[in-house]
């Protein structure tokens, strides 16, 4: 099993999305950087960490998802390979098309930094199969640009194909149907604003991150 993060000019986050995965899986992380052209072989997970790519200039998101590896990413997503997109990463997989919708300043216009409590809405993928049945989890909230929005066509399809995978208990930014995580169609690619990286051992005040990464793997 193996696992890469993707490395932006601006990701803050990359170091401990490294440390997360292996601690909590014991599988090797290997580090690419945004302008190679070529994914490691035979890998089971991208992630895309958190961050400010491209000091959010244009829009979060909108020039990283422009970088020369995402064509390598997309490439290995329709080849079946899991790919996590964590806060920034998220807003980057939302402008890069992987997927729907978009993610828009807070509706406080306040960046949130806390402990968060999610419920599971969908604990039958590829990424919370882990947890058997657990209906809450909590992790970190780390953003200022973490309101997810879609129009009403778009929300109806996702509700219906089961592909909102997180639900804020108490929304801090304003994302509509409190949708903090949904995944593609096809169920292999995440985008989730909290940070399971930020919440991968008891020490850290949750170690629900870790069912995450470890469920991954066990699905590989």
């Amino acid at each position: 099993m193996s696992a890469a993060v993707i490395v932006f000019p601006g990701s803050n986050c990359d170091r401990d999305c490294k440390v997360a995965i292996e601690r909590s899986t014991g599988e090797t992380v290997q580090m690419v950087w945004h302008q190679e052209t070529e994914l490691p072989k035979g890998l089971d997970l991208i992630v895309l960490p958190g961050g400010f790519s491209y000091g959010d200039y244009l829009r979060c998101g909108a020039m990283a998802a422009l970088s020369p590896v995402m064509q390598a990413v997309k490439k290995a997503a329709e080849d079946g390979v899991a790919v996590v997109g964590i806060c920034n990463g998220f807003q980057i997989l939302c402008e890069a098309g992987m997927l729907p919708g978009a993610l828009l300043r807070n509706a406080g216009l306040k960046y949130v930094c806390k402990p968060i409590t999610l419920e599971v809405a969908n604990g039958q993928t590829r990424f919370t199969s882990g947890y058997q049945g657990q209906r809450e989890v909590v992790m970190t909230q780390g953003n200022g640009d973490g309101n997810y929005f879609c129009d009403a066509e778009t929300l109806a399809r996702i509700e219906g194909e089961g592909q909102v995978v997180f639900r804020y208990v108490d929304n801090p930014n304003g994302s509509v149907a409190d949708i903090a995580g949904l995944q593609n169609t096809r169920g292999n690619v995440l985008g989730m604003m909290p940070h399971p990286d930020r919440a991968f051992e008891a020490e850290l005040g949750s170690a629900d991150g870790a069912v995450l990464f470890r469920s991954v793997f066990a699905a590989a």
